[in-house]
């Protein structure tokens, strides 16, 4: 009969922010204007890229997925904590839990895949730019960015079969403003071995992996940048890289703080800080970086400019 009512659980709560009433208008009007800025600054991308033909490149096609994808990771929690703050309805279902946990993961392991696959695109231009056309083709590009796609959304069924299956006895309280792992996994009274054991392995395995393929890419990158002559060239060559280096180092970065640690030394101030580093700086920054510190991208926005000045003029 316990048992019964252990997996029979039809909601969560979500504590999130919730200790702070005072300040839900104001915390709510700042989520909603860096959700807003998420993705207007992303679809921005995307539309520019998508455009411009001379922009029809393996560099900017990934860089439309990554704006995509940050729009996704984004819209996968922003929205539902919005309408808590909102509603001051801080319940979730089990099953709305279990999917907004899934599709988080998933989008998570797509970033980390498509990141490490950037920065080869990099490799190649640096390293081998007379073979860059020969090797990185715009058809390989795509169909690796859906391989991404595709293979991290299969990794996290594992772990969302797992979760659901699990008995959640103690309290129904998500101590978290979304469902992530491990503060869902703290409130299970099952043996959670299995679940931390799988996300150790993939993180090796994947996590790891990329992460490892992406340093090589750029130990051989900086290796070669030092071998240019010129000042100037080490410069320019050194631009094309900054924007992503700065992505994957924020990227890894809180992901390690988030989830390479086991579940007992869950600090939840910590996980929210690291969360909304990822959640919202992230993609609040990505479009800013990439579009800032490419010439291409500034040169569509200056002769966009130039030409809605035109059109006044003429009118």
């Amino acid at each position: 009969m316990t048992s019964r009512t252990q997996t029979n659980i039809t909601e969560f709560s979500i504590q999130g922010f919730f200790g702070i009433s005072e300040l839900r208008v104001p915390v709510f009007l700042l989520f909603l204007f860096a959700y807003l800025t998420i993705i207007s600054g992303n679809l921005t991308i995307v539309a520019v890229i998508w455009t411009f033909s001379h922009l029809h490149t393996p560099m900017y096609s990934f860089l439309a997925n990554l704006s995509i994808l940050d729009i996704a990771s984004t819209s996968c929690t922003l929205p539902k904590l919005l309408s808590m703050l909102s509603t001051k309805r801080n319940t979730i279902s089990f099953t709305g839990c279990i999917t907004q946990l899934y599709f988080f993961l998933s989008l998570s392991c797509t970033e980390a895949i498509l990141l490490s696959i950037m920065a080869y695109d990099r490799y190649v231009a640096i390293c081998n730019p007379l073979h860059y056309v020969v090797i990185m083709k715009l058809r390989y590009c795509v169909v690796l960015s859906l391989i991404a796609w595709i293979v991290a959304f299969l990794d996290i069924v594992g772990h969302a079969v797992l979760i659901s299956k699990l008995n959640f006895c103690a309290s129904h309280v998500i101590d978290h403003f979304f469902c992530d792992l491990v503060p869902v996994l703290k409130m299970s009274c099952s043996d959670t071995y299995s679940v931390e054991l799988l996300t150790y392995t993939e993180g090796t395995i994947l996590g790891i992996a990329t992460f490892f393929f992406t340093l090589g890419s750029y130990a051989f990158i900086i290796s070669t940048i030092l071998k240019i002559k010129t000042s100037q060239g080490r410069g320019k060559a050194f631009s094309t890289c900054t924007g992503h280096l700065t992505c994957v180092t924020v990227f890894y970065s809180t992901l390690l703080c988030l989830y390479m640690r086991p579940t007992s030394y869950y600090s939840p101030k910590h996980d929210k800080f690291f969360a909304l580093l990822y959640i919202v700086l992230v993609p609040m920054l990505n479009p800013v970086i990439y579009s800032l510190k490419n010439e291409e991208v500034k040169k569509v926005f200056r002769d966009f400019k130039k030409g809605r000045s035109l059109t006044k003029e003429i009118g």
